[in-house]
């Protein structure tokens, strides 16, 4: 399984580099920076001490690309042969724990931190997976669930070989 994670409209840049540095450990092929998400170097190409003092390096170990637009992306990525989820809770999603048969080739977008993956985006996703809250707090910090989600699609690839064509 190929797995590639798209981080949409991410503010904290700490949080870029504790999900790059998750998406290196969980075996991710590459990171797409979407809107106003930071990227690890600035626009002279010097590194954000902000992310690269959480990511340990993994922007180096981690393909990542700065994209403006979830909306082009998720059709050159299907293009590509991926499927498309959004870890984002509705009436529709699927429990974390329950992944499954998702497809070869994964992409998983996960968004801002107060508002979420965008309207636009889920509108064009191919299915949303959740992480069920259980206390008073209805959402985790971004890294965090993403972490969470990236392991449960690496455990739900199990014997069918490693997510990624690098490692």
């Amino acid at each position: 399984m190929t797995m590639v994670a798209i981080l949409e409209n991410i503010r904290s840049m700490h949080n870029v580099g504790s999900i790059l540095r998750t998406a290196d450990a969980a075996g991710f092929e590459k990171v797409y920076l979407a809107g106003f998400t930071p990227a690890p170097t600035d626009e002279l190409g010097r590194a954000r001490v902000q992310v690269t003092k959480v990511s340990l390096g993994a922007e180096e170990s981690v393909a990542w690309e700065k994209v403006r637009s979830v909306v082009r992306l998720i059709a050159r990525l299907r293009r590509a042969g991926y499927a498309v989820y959004a870890l984002e809770q509705g009436a529709d999603s699927l429990s974390y724990d329950a992944v499954s048969g998702l497809g070869e080739k994964i992409a998983l977008i996960v968004g801002n931190e107060v508002s979420g993956v965008e309207e636009k985006t889920l509108a064009r996703v191919d299915g949303r997976i959740e992480i069920p809250m259980h206390g008073k707090k209805e959402s985790l910090n971004v890294a965090v669930a993403f972490g969470i989600a990236a392991f449960a699609l690496r455990r739900a690839a199990g014997s069918r070989g490693t997510l990624s064509s690098h490692e």
